[in-house]
């Protein structure tokens, strides 16, 4: 006799969460998280300089971006906070309208995240190559070294041993222990012995008043109207685009690193819904923090949600609770941490000489591009764009040369039949009306596609130019062999039926 409570009437059961499989799993997120949450103030900080605000608006951002992120994003352990290239392009706006058009924009921005991760921008990944893969990840180490350079120029000369003993303390701690992140031994011994020895170097103090309570919700103060919505929706386009590049990008580099798969449309989603708490908190927005991810993941060794979600709330808690102590720590200690994320971050297999002569003129050419222009740019997403688009046009020229026209002429004289192999677009196609001998051919025309396909207009366009031109000497052309996408196609461009085929 079955149970009164039936298999399909019983409550569902829920999976333990990830992090809580082990003690050892729940260690390492938990001091990931500590890690993460340090090294956030300082570039936290800076990034609210850069966009013209108070530095406990870069920090409320780095908050909430993390704790939201953690619960919506699609990718686990993937690192959300302020960043340098969302406050670029909010700043003219904090600058030339005030702080209440820049949290605006950031709601903004958040809503149209959210649209565009709907519509199902996050399929548009496939369609950067690998080239741009290895010239992002390059430019992003270059970055990050590059973003430790002020730390080091015109600082007095203690920054320097300390500098060097961190580096030391990163490269032999993971020898003896990896019960303990080397970033936070690093951090502490050399905060340590700053303190002890009473040593004046810059310290995370210098950068910025800690804050000193949690961020509460208001709406921004600016007239509803419809004035303020064309002001900011230019930034807030931007914002979107930039925020929702990186986030993907910085996904995808994590899922190569972790082998494991990520929900993108919902890391779409996510950071849309992350950027409007943000927003109602008085933060200035952000997306997904590389340098920080790769402390995450590929230095502290970090997999779950929850070292994402401790992030941001041990930020909150070092600042409020922690504050004195944290902003005692030498800047040197997090440069030295920032420098090994370099180095692991950078693909150093990608410029080594064998590689490079085994690698396709080409594919080089667009890694090279992507490095250059990130790097002159200061905008990962510009550099993106600019190698797709060059890798795209590499390969129209190549495949472009793949389209062959061969023909053969009957016994009689009477008949001449094309063939024509290889794939048919926009760039192919448009030496393809060059192929025929319209003058000196026979009265019929055959043009057998059967090997090849029919991708776009400018195909059906150059097919059309090729019967005018016969037909105008007073010759038929008989086209066929047509696969019936392509027919299709045709038939919807040219408006011919299927008797075309």
């Amino acid at each position: 006799m079955s149970s009164p409570l039936s298999t399909a009437s019983r409550p569902p059961r829920f999976s333990r969460p990830d992090w809580l499989a082990s003690p050892k799993v729940l260690r390492t997120e938990v001091l990931a998280g500590l890690v993460v949450g340090l090294a956030l103030i300082p570039e936290a900080i800076s990034f609210s300089i850069i966009a013209g605000v108070d530095p406990s608006v870069g920090l409320f951002a780095s908050f909430t971006m993390a704790v939201v992120i953690s619960v919506v994003g699609g990718r686990k352990a993937m690192i959300s906070a302020a960043t340098g290239a969302v406050a670029l392009v909010i700043a003219p706006m904090n600058r030339e309208h005030g702080f209440g058009y820049l949290v605006a924009t950031v709601i903004l921005a958040g809503v149209l995240q959210i649209v565009l991760g709907a519509l199902g921008v996050a399929r548009l990944m496939r369609f950067v190559p690998r080239s741009v893969m290895t010239g992002f990840v390059n430019a992003l180490a270059i970055m990050i070294f590059m973003a430790q350079v002020p730390n080091l120029y015109d600082v007095p000369w203690p920054v320097y041993p300390l500098l060097a003993a961190g580096l030391a303390l990163l490269i032999l701690t993971p020898r003896l222990t990896r019960a303990i992140p080397a970033p936070l031994v690093s951090i502490v011994v050399l905060t340590v012995i700053t303190v002890a020895a009473g040593l004046a170097v810059p310290t995370v103090g210098d950068k910025g008043e800690l804050p000193s309570s949690l961020p509460t919700p208001g709406l921004p103060d600016v007239p509803f109207t419809l004035t303020t919505l064309t002001t900011i929706a230019p930034y807030a386009l931007a914002m979107a685009l930039v925020g929702l590049m990186e986030s993907l990008m910085t996904a995808q580099l994590v899922d190569d690193i972790t082998d494991t798969p990520s929900n993108k449309t919902r890391e779409s989603i996510g950071q849309g819904l992350a950027n409007i708490v943000t927003g109602f908190f008085g933060g200035m927005g952000g997306c997904a923090m590389i340098g920080q991810t790769m402390i995450n993941v590929k230095v502290s060794g970090a997999r779950t949600r929850l070292s994402t979600f401790l992030a941001g709330a041990f930020l909150m808690l070092l600042c409020i609770v922690f504050g004195p102590i944290v902003s005692d720590i030498p800047m040197a200690a997090l440069v030295a941490v920032m420098i090994m994320v370099t180095v692991g971050t950078f693909d150093w297999n990608s410029i080594r000489p064998s590689t490079l002569r085994r690698m396709p003129l080409g594919e080089t050419t667009v890694m090279i591009l992507t490095v250059i222009v990130v790097v002159a740019t200061d905008n990962l997403a510009i550099g993106v764009v600019v190698g797709s688009v060059t890798a795209m046009v590499i390969f129209a020229r190549r495949v472009a040369h793949l389209a062959n026209v061969t023909s053969v002429l009957d016994p009689e004289g009477t008949q001449v039949v094309y063939s024509v192999t290889g794939e048919l677009f926009f760039a192919s196609s448009n030496d393809l009306v060059t192929r025929f001998d319209y003058r000196d051919d026979p009265d019929d025309v055959v043009i057998d596609l059967s090997s090849t396909h029919i991708w776009d207009a400018s195909s059906v366009t150059a097919l059309t130019a090729i019967e005018t031109k016969y037909a105008e000497r007073g010759k038929r052309v008989t086209i066929t062999g047509l696969n019936e996408a392509s027919a299709e196609m045709r038939s919807r461009v040219a408006g011919r039926g299927a008797a075309a085929r």
